[in-house]
């Protein structure tokens, strides 16, 4: 399509539990029968009732602030700026974060080693062949701009980001086919014969974009107007090259829907950009953003000594076992890097969070 991290330490603000051990799975649906998820592997941990995931907290508190600086990207984005708000083409520079505007077909479990479950659809008929996804649309599904999410956008999205999207994503679609929306709540998703096993649920998690957006835009140019989206997050402010901020949508339509539920808790999740990343560390320890991953064994060892450590406003964990990476879906799963590796720093007190960035 990214050790305690980043996009998602915005678990958002995940409340995320340890994971719990693996249950017996169950099976998954046999082709030419309808299913609430897909996995690579045939089977599921869930089933279809199921409430939210293990390692998730449904309780978890709601607000505050979360900044950072982007430390992973994908397709057009950068770690150093950004000067579109389209991130799925190969021109310009996207923003970090704008992932976390749209929604998708379904929503990955981080407790299973591949399985996803419905989130836009809430069940998917494959046929015997598997060659035919037909995806269920839920009714309830819309744009965060009030208009109705149907498969007619999904159809319009997964062709045209076949047609006109980033190189990497067309690498991975290279096995699909077509998308045709059967009507507005049926989508009919073909792929090549032989085609590779994951590229269903490569599709399943593409972003959904407004077709009728897009009716009077064209989609392979870089922007800086914001497209209308469907995930739990907004653009809020900004400023090119220097920051930007997305809220969280309060009446976010699928916030209690199983893989959602319990996740997307920080009302405002901010990216600071740097062109220089000795710059950036100086921002941190002067309050500009409140988490950083660090990847230099040196400043690990040598720099982490300013006043907020030793004060313990900042807390720095080596990134071990332990450590967890928190994805779009704010779910948690292990990371395994060894105790000797560079780790992660953290403001700890709610003073901190409140207070927020000082740059404007």
């Amino acid at each position: 399509m990214a050790h305690l991290n980043r996009r998602h330490v915005l678990g958002l603000g995940v409340g995320a539990l340890s994971a719990a051990g693996f249950r017996p799975a169950i099976a998954a649906s046999e082709a030419g029968a309808e299913t609430h998820g897909l996995s690579v592997f045939g089977d599921l941990k869930y089933p279809a009732e199921f409430k939210q995931f293990d390692y998730i907290n449904p309780d978890a508190p709601k607000g505050g602030l979360f900044s950072t600086i982007p430390s992973t990207r994908a397709y057009n984005q950068s770690f150093q700026t950004f000067n579109s708000f389209n991130a799925f083409i190969l021109k310009g520079e996207g923003a970090k974060g704008m992932e976390l505007t749209f929604d998708s077909l379904m929503a990955r479990a981080n407790d299973e080693p591949d399985a996803m479950y419905g989130l836009a659809a809430k069940s998917v008929w494959i046929s015997p062949d598997k060659l035919t996804y037909r995806f269920t649309m839920r009714p309830e599904a819309r744009f965060n701009d009030g208009s109705k999410l149907t498969a007619h956008d999904v159809a319009f999205s997964l062709n045209t980001l076949k047609e006109k999207g980033h190189p990497l994503i067309l690498v991975q679609l290279r096995d699909f086919v077509k998308a045709e929306a059967l009507d507005d709540a049926t989508v009919a998703v073909t792929f090549a014969p032989n085609r590779a096993r994951d590229v269903p649920l490569y599709v399943a998690g593409l972003p959904i974009f407004s077709r009728a957006y897009y009716a009077t835009r064209p989609f392979d140019e870089s922007t800086t107007e914001v497209p209308p989206g469907s995930g739990p997050y907004k653009v809020g402010r900004h400023e090119i090259n220097r920051y930007v901020e997305f809220d969280r949508v309060k009446d976010y339509w699928a916030a209690n829907l199983p893989v959602n539920r319990g996740s997307y808790n920080f009302d405002t999740v901010r990216y600071e950009f740097y062109r220089d990343r000795d710059v950036a560390f100086e921002g941190f320890t002067g309050k500009n953003y409140l988490y950083r991953e660090e990847f230099t064994a040196r400043i690990w060892a040598t720099r982490y000594d300013f006043p907020a450590i030793k004060d313990g406003r900042v807390k720095p964990r080596p990134c071990q076992m332990s450590c967890r990476r928190v994805d779009r879906a704010g779910s948690s799963i292990p990371v395994a890097t060894s105790s000797k590796t560079p780790g992660c720093a953290k403001r700890s007190s709610m003073r901190s969070i409140s207070n927020g960035p000082t740059r404007p």
